[in-house]
Protein backbone atom coordinates (compact mmCIF):
# COMPACT_ATOMS: atom_id res chain seq x y z
CA UNK A 1 0.00 0.00 0.00
CA UNK A 2 1.46 3.70 -1.14
CA UNK A 3 0.91 6.19 0.87
CA UNK A 4 1.53 10.24 0.08
CA UNK A 5 4.68 11.55 0.47
CA UNK A 6 2.79 14.39 2.72
CA UNK A 7 1.72 11.28 5.35
CA UNK A 8 5.51 10.85 5.61
CA UNK A 9 6.31 14.69 6.29
CA UNK A 10 3.32 14.83 8.78
CA UNK A 11 4.79 11.77 10.56
CA UNK A 12 8.39 13.39 10.76
CA UNK A 13 6.84 16.88 11.67
CA UNK A 14 5.15 14.91 14.60
CA UNK A 15 8.15 13.17 15.70
CA UNK A 16 10.33 16.34 16.09
CA UNK A 17 7.03 17.92 17.82
CA UNK A 18 7.42 15.43 20.39
CA UNK A 19 10.99 15.60 20.80
CA UNK A 20 10.67 19.64 21.08
CA UNK A 21 8.14 18.83 23.43
CA UNK A 22 10.11 16.69 25.38
CA UNK A 23 13.39 18.81 26.12
CA UNK A 24 11.35 22.03 25.56
CA UNK A 25 8.64 21.52 28.32
CA UNK A 26 9.26 18.30 30.32
CA UNK A 27 13.07 18.81 30.47
CA UNK A 28 13.47 22.72 29.66
CA UNK A 29 15.93 22.83 33.08
CA UNK A 30 18.24 20.40 33.43
CA UNK A 31 17.95 17.79 37.12
CA UNK A 32 18.53 14.45 37.95
CA UNK A 33 15.60 12.71 36.65
CA UNK A 34 14.34 10.10 39.70
CA UNK A 35 13.11 6.75 39.36
CA UNK A 36 9.60 8.28 39.95
CA UNK A 37 9.46 10.61 37.13
CA UNK A 38 11.40 8.14 34.79
CA UNK A 39 8.65 5.87 35.36
CA UNK A 40 6.02 8.29 34.45
CA UNK A 41 7.44 9.73 31.30
CA UNK A 42 8.30 6.13 30.37
CA UNK A 43 4.45 5.42 30.36
CA UNK A 44 3.21 8.56 28.74
CA UNK A 45 5.62 8.01 25.70
CA UNK A 46 4.43 4.36 25.64
CA UNK A 47 1.10 5.94 26.03
CA UNK A 48 1.91 7.82 22.97
CA UNK A 49 3.13 5.36 20.63
CA UNK A 50 0.14 3.05 21.66
CA UNK A 51 -1.86 5.65 20.37
CA UNK A 52 -0.11 5.95 17.46
CA UNK A 53 -0.56 2.33 16.55
CA UNK A 54 -4.62 2.93 17.27
CA UNK A 55 -4.35 5.20 14.72
CA UNK A 56 -2.19 2.96 12.33
CA UNK A 57 -5.03 0.27 12.70
CA UNK A 58 -8.27 2.58 11.79
CA UNK A 59 -6.24 4.52 8.93
CA UNK A 60 -4.05 1.42 7.31
CA UNK A 61 -5.53 -1.42 8.83
CA UNK A 62 -4.52 -4.84 11.24
CA UNK A 63 -1.70 -5.89 9.83
CA UNK A 64 -0.04 -2.53 9.45
CA UNK A 65 -0.58 -1.96 13.17
CA UNK A 66 0.50 -5.32 13.98
CA UNK A 67 4.14 -4.63 12.11
CA UNK A 68 3.71 -1.40 13.80
CA UNK A 69 3.52 -2.79 16.92
CA UNK A 70 6.07 -5.58 17.04
CA UNK A 71 8.43 -3.17 15.46
CA UNK A 72 8.01 -1.02 18.40
CA UNK A 73 8.27 -3.34 20.77
CA UNK A 74 11.27 -5.01 18.82
CA UNK A 75 13.58 -1.61 19.41
CA UNK A 76 12.49 -1.07 23.12
CA UNK A 77 13.74 -4.42 24.03
CA UNK A 78 16.76 -3.49 21.71
CA UNK A 79 17.03 -0.05 23.78
CA UNK A 80 17.07 -1.47 27.24
CA UNK A 81 20.93 -2.96 26.30
CA UNK A 82 21.74 0.70 25.43
CA UNK A 83 21.11 2.02 29.06
CA UNK A 84 23.83 -0.58 30.56
CA UNK A 85 26.03 1.04 27.55
CA UNK A 86 24.76 4.85 28.89
CA UNK A 87 25.94 4.00 32.37
CA UNK A 88 29.05 3.29 31.36
CA UNK A 89 29.81 5.74 29.38
CA UNK A 90 27.81 8.46 31.82
CA UNK A 91 30.12 7.10 34.69
CA UNK A 92 33.58 6.72 32.74
CA UNK A 93 33.07 10.29 31.76
CA UNK A 94 31.28 11.60 35.12
CA UNK A 95 28.78 13.18 33.54
CA UNK A 96 26.90 15.02 36.22
CA UNK A 97 22.87 13.22 36.61
CA UNK A 98 21.49 16.58 35.53
CA UNK A 99 22.76 16.60 32.33
CA UNK A 100 22.57 13.17 31.64
CA UNK A 101 19.12 13.35 29.43
CA UNK A 102 20.34 16.38 27.41
CA UNK A 103 23.22 14.43 26.63
CA UNK A 104 21.18 11.77 25.75
CA UNK A 105 18.34 13.46 23.88
CA UNK A 106 20.59 15.39 21.63
CA UNK A 107 22.94 12.27 20.98
CA UNK A 108 19.38 10.60 19.82
CA UNK A 109 18.65 13.16 17.63
CA UNK A 110 22.08 13.49 16.09
CA UNK A 111 21.65 9.88 15.46
CA UNK A 112 18.71 9.92 13.88
CA UNK A 113 19.98 12.94 11.53
CA UNK A 114 23.00 11.31 10.90
CA UNK A 115 21.35 8.02 9.83
CA UNK A 116 18.57 9.97 7.74
CA UNK A 117 21.54 11.54 5.80
CA UNK A 118 23.42 8.48 5.06
CA UNK A 119 20.51 6.36 4.01
CA UNK A 120 19.42 9.53 1.53
CA UNK A 121 23.95 9.21 0.35
CA UNK A 122 23.23 5.87 -0.08
CA UNK A 123 20.28 6.05 -1.79
CA UNK A 124 21.73 8.32 -4.12
CA UNK A 125 24.69 7.08 -4.97
CA UNK A 126 23.57 3.60 -5.50
CA UNK A 127 21.01 5.00 -7.82
CA UNK A 128 23.79 6.39 -9.76
CA UNK A 129 26.34 4.23 -9.33
CA UNK A 130 25.11 0.65 -9.27
CA UNK A 131 28.65 -0.26 -8.97
CA UNK A 132 29.03 1.01 -5.80
CA UNK A 133 27.23 -1.53 -3.91
CA UNK A 134 29.82 -3.80 -4.29
CA UNK A 135 32.48 -1.36 -2.80
CA UNK A 136 29.68 -1.21 0.15
CA UNK A 137 30.28 -4.62 0.29
CA UNK A 138 33.52 -4.74 0.60
CA UNK A 139 33.77 -2.20 3.27
CA UNK A 140 31.59 -4.13 5.14
CA UNK A 141 33.34 -7.44 5.01
CA UNK A 142 36.81 -5.49 5.98
CA UNK A 143 34.68 -3.99 8.67
CA UNK A 144 33.70 -7.28 10.12
CA UNK A 145 37.54 -8.55 9.71
CA UNK A 146 39.02 -5.81 11.74
CA UNK A 147 35.96 -6.12 14.17
CA UNK A 148 37.19 -9.88 14.72
CA UNK A 149 40.40 -9.35 15.01
CA UNK A 150 40.39 -6.73 17.57
CA UNK A 151 38.24 -9.09 19.93
CA UNK A 152 40.41 -8.61 22.94
CA UNK A 153 41.87 -5.19 22.07
CA UNK A 154 41.57 -2.52 24.87
CA UNK A 155 39.72 0.27 23.82
CA UNK A 156 41.39 3.71 25.00
CA UNK A 157 38.54 6.80 24.08
CA UNK A 158 41.04 9.14 25.54
CA UNK A 159 42.82 8.58 21.80
CA UNK A 160 40.23 8.71 20.12
CA UNK A 161 41.12 12.13 17.84
CA UNK A 162 36.96 13.37 17.36
CA UNK A 163 36.99 13.14 21.81
CA UNK A 164 40.28 14.89 21.71
CA UNK A 165 38.77 17.67 19.69
CA UNK A 166 35.73 17.91 21.35
CA UNK A 167 38.04 18.46 24.80
CA UNK A 168 39.12 20.65 23.11
CA UNK A 169 36.06 23.24 22.71
CA UNK A 170 34.13 21.68 25.21
CA UNK A 171 34.49 21.76 28.95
Amino acid sequence: MQHSWLVWVGFNLLVFALLALDLGVFHKKAHEVKIKEALFMSAFWIGVALLFNLGVYFQMGPDAALKFLTGYLVEKSLSVDNLFVFLLIFSDFKVAPQYQHKILFWGILGALIMRALFIAAGIALLNQFHWIIYVFGVFLVITGIRMLKQKNTEIKPENNPVLKFFKRIMP
